[in-house]
């Protein structure tokens, strides 16, 4: 059988040049690794094609079998695009990823089946009735267990790819009101791959740097020390996500990273008013620990990345200066700030959708980075300007050859990882926010 998997990142109107797009593909910059994943998965006997239609042209005129779209809310419009053509044809398309989970009745109305949950165990099932000409229009979430076997991610991709990407774990526990990732049916049961199994893949992967893609690898912090200390001597580097409480508490697991060859953590700070994270659910974070945390990952030589959103109902107009004011207290080396996005199928979704504050449902515009609600606090104007102000603030020349020549203390690598991270960010908020 010949298949063809597409991971769809297709932006809308933002256009990426030449240099850009080097930049985006050398990196690994993907939002999912569900289309590797499901590739790996697939019986050898099938031939598989993987592409991005970031780097790649989808050409329609070759013949397939089955076509496989994952992707996710912002990317919708795109997807049924695909799918609407490849179905003319007569060609079974497959849609899988967060949105066809969220919103599968929609889903249907462009596809042959649809995969519910993580879209792996699923689509053997999905695969094996396509080969029986018995495939079902809908294939829900099959639980993990102790016999699941997530296969490694090392395929061919089709582009130049500096760094790797691998999973040690998958789902989170904690459910945030505004993550769509833990609130796709089995996005909150938390997986774990044997060590030993992850090691190998570590060991095989062709680059020397690469992230983990984990939601968080401070969930289970005795798994992560086992995996660290197996990780010692591996030479390799590695990024990963982590939550503040554990990373501000546990000075074993942030020393033991370091040497396993952690360069940065990514923390989700979100806010630095304790009301709003409590309000979202957001268990794992108390404002008065972020200092700590951000000082054990900096006296270990690493660097952090902080994740930063706005638009929550206790948020007011004067929450961009205080946000400003608190990050150059932290001394983080990169921000990311993001427009609080109601996703479907998310707590807060439903609840905005009760209070009929919810005013856009384009999906294309479901980017983290346009206000498609009514904030309660200030005017969707209003929160779009914030966030442009404080990316100009954070993002001006002075502040990011400050930011970059302080973070040579910490090595070449995490230095260059500094450079790349505040190169890409300023080119993400220049492409998506004007």
């Amino acid at each position: 059988m010949n298949i063809l998997i597409i991971e769809n990142t297709w932006m809308g109107k933002t256009k990426y040049g030449f240099f850009d797009k080097v930049l985006l593909n050398a990196f690994t910059i993907l939002p999912t690794l569900y289309a590797r994943k499901i590739a790996a998965i697939t019986p050898k006997k099938h031939v598989v094609k993987v592409i991005n239609e970031r780097n790649s042209i989808i050409d329609f005129s070759q013949k397939y079998d089955l076509v496989n779209i994952n992707y996710t809310t912002s990317t919708a419009q795109r997807a049924y695009e695909i799918a609407d053509e490849f179905r003319k044809k007569g060609i079974t398309v497959v849609l899988s990823g967060m949105h066809a989970s969220l919103m599968p009745k929609e889903a249907k109305e462009h596809a042959d089946s649809i995969l519910l949950g993580w879209g792996e165990l699923n689509w053997l099932d999905l695969i094996k009735d396509y080969e029986k000409s018995k495939i079902k229009p809908e294939y829900k979430h099959k639980k993990y267990d102790k016999n699941t076997k997530i296969p490694p991610t090392n395929i061919e991709l089709p582009a130049f790819v500096l760094s790797g990407a691998i999973e040690a774990t998958r789902g989170c526990p904690y459910k945030c009101d505004f993550c769509p990732e833990s609130n796709i049916t089995g996005g909150s049961q938390f997986y774990k791959r044997p060590v030993d199994e992850v090691i190998e893949e570590i060991k095989n992967l062709p680059q020397k740097f690469f992230t983990f893609y984990d939601t968080s690898m401070t969930i289970d912090p005795r798994y992560t020390k086992e995996l660290f200390k197996k990780m010692i001597g591996l030479k390799k580097k590695f990024s990963c996500n982590g939550n503040a409480d554990v990373l501000a508490n546990d000075v074993e697991l942030v020393k033991l990273s370091k040497k396993a060859g952690c360069t940065s953590w990514l923390i989700g700070f979100e806010s630095f008013s304790q009301q709003t994270l409590n309000s979202v659910g957001k268990k794992t974070n108390k404002v008065d620990e972020y200092k700590k945390a951000v000082e054990n990952i900096h006296d270990n030589n690493m660097i952090v990345v902080g994740d930063f959103m706005f638009g929550f109902d206790a948020d007011t107009k004067d929450v961009f200066d205080e946000t400003f004011k608190q990050i150059n207290k932290l001394g983080i080396e990169a921000a990311d700030f993001c427009i609080l996005t109601p996703f479907p199928g998310t707590p807060i979704y439903d609840k905005l959708e009760k209070e009929d504050r919810i005013f856009i449902k384009d999906w294309s515009q479901y980017t983290l980075k346009n206000p498609v609600f009514k904030p309660k606090n200030m005017t969707p104007e209003e929160l779009l300007a914030g966030v442009r102000k404080i990316y100009y603030e954070y993002y001006s020349a002075p502040k990011n050859v400050k930011r970059i020549l302080k973070s040579i203390r910490f090595g070449f690598l995490p230095f260059l990882l500094v450079f790349q991270r505040t190169f890409a960010a300023a080119m993400s908020h220049r492409k998506l926010f004007f």
